[in-house]
């Protein structure tokens, strides 16, 4: 991000606002990006967390933390700066959640049990 950085500035100190502008959009792009990757993140542990609780039904009080501190970062980090827009809207959390979800699975197959299950079990 430094080198862009300093490519927006040569671009605005040179008059190349064109230049500059694309370069504010990749700038915020790649904010989007890291943004989403966090969420992401938060939801695949999210996720094991509530499957290791299926599977050993039972629920352990630092996976009931975990779960709530999730969901908490989640729509914290979803809130764009204006505080009336998502970068995750309504209709897309079906695909985030289905693509977290097999994340989840394959991970969780490496903790639930000592990594007794297969993901195809855990399914």
């Amino acid at each position: 991000m430094t080198r862009e950085l300093i490519d927006l500035r040569t671009s605005i100190l040179s008059g190349r606002y064109e230049d500059a502008l694309a370069i504010a959009d990749e700038l915020e792009w790649m904010s989007k990006k890291s943004t989403l990757r966090k969420i992401r993140s938060y939801l695949i542990r999210m996720l094991i967390q509530l499957i290791e609780n299926q599977v050993e039904q039972r629920l352990r009080n630092s996976w009931a933390i975990y779960i709530r501190d999730a969901i908490m970062e989640i729509q914290d980090l979803n809130l764009m700066d204006n505080k009336k827009s998502h970068y995750v809207k309504a209709d897309a959390w079906e695909e985030l959640l289905e693509l977290g979800f097999d994340a989840a699975i394959y991970q969780a197959s490496l903790e639930v049990g000592n990594g007794e299950y297969q993901p195809v079990q855990l399914l």
